[in-house]
């Protein structure tokens, strides 16, 4: 018997080859020149923002920092920390009692890595600090200091010192660099957030 002509071979085998091999390329040009698709990857998906460039605690002379009894207070001795910072008025209206509680819980719910942080609050007058805030936020440094002076770390560009410290919210790394600031009325999952991110990438502190 004559043998029987071969089968033509499907070229889907080929086709399908060449499809996934094209398939990366198409994605890199289409993230790149089609952004409303939003496969381009975020470069920052942090929410507080990077303090640029960042600044290096200052010498004890130039915040002049008290405790509530009086004592001085160097900020570089907490050297190793992630430091959360606020600044307000003694009198602590709403707003500070805000900050202080987004950033009691944000450092609370850190787990096994909560040693690794620590709170300051920078108190901007002479009024006294009520017992209930003094009960409430144990465990935050409480100093009192010259918004002047402070805002001169905090915030340079500052014309109106106390009013300008009294809405963000900041974050000294464990090198004593000032290197994120968080915005008025930040929210506290964001912030949470944040500082867990901050925790899980870095090796210091």
């Amino acid at each position: 018997m004559p043998n029987k002509p071969a089968k033509p071979r499907s070229i889907t085998p080929l086709v399908l080859v060449l499809l996934v091999s094209l398939a990366p390329v198409v994605f890199a040009l289409l993230a790149y020149y089609v952004p409303s698709l939003g496969l381009r990857p975020v470069a920052e998906n942090n929410y507080g923002a990077l303090v640029q460039p960042q600044r290096p605690v200052p010498e004890p002379a130039a915040l002049d920092l008290r405790t509530l009894d009086g004592k001085p207070f160097d900020l570089r001795s907490l050297h190793g920390k992630w430091v959360l910072l606020s600044a307000d008025s003694g009198a602590c209206p709403e707003s500070c009692v805000k900050k202080l509680f987004v950033l009691r819980n944000a450092h609370a719910s850190q787990g096994k890595e909560v040693n690794r942080l620590t709170r300051v609050w920078f108190i901007t007058d002479d009024k006294p600090v009520s017992e209930q805030i003094l009960t409430a936020y144990k465990g935050t440094i409480m100093v009192r200091v010259d918004p002047a002076k402070l805002a001169a770390y905090l915030a340079p560009k500052a014309t109106i010192p106390a009013a300008t410290l009294a809405d963000p919210m900041w974050i000294i790394d464990p090198l004593s660099n000032l290197m994120m600031q968080f915005p008025a009325n930040a929210d506290p999952l964001k912030v949470r957030s944040d500082i867990k991110k901050l925790l899980a990438n870095s090796r210091i502190g």
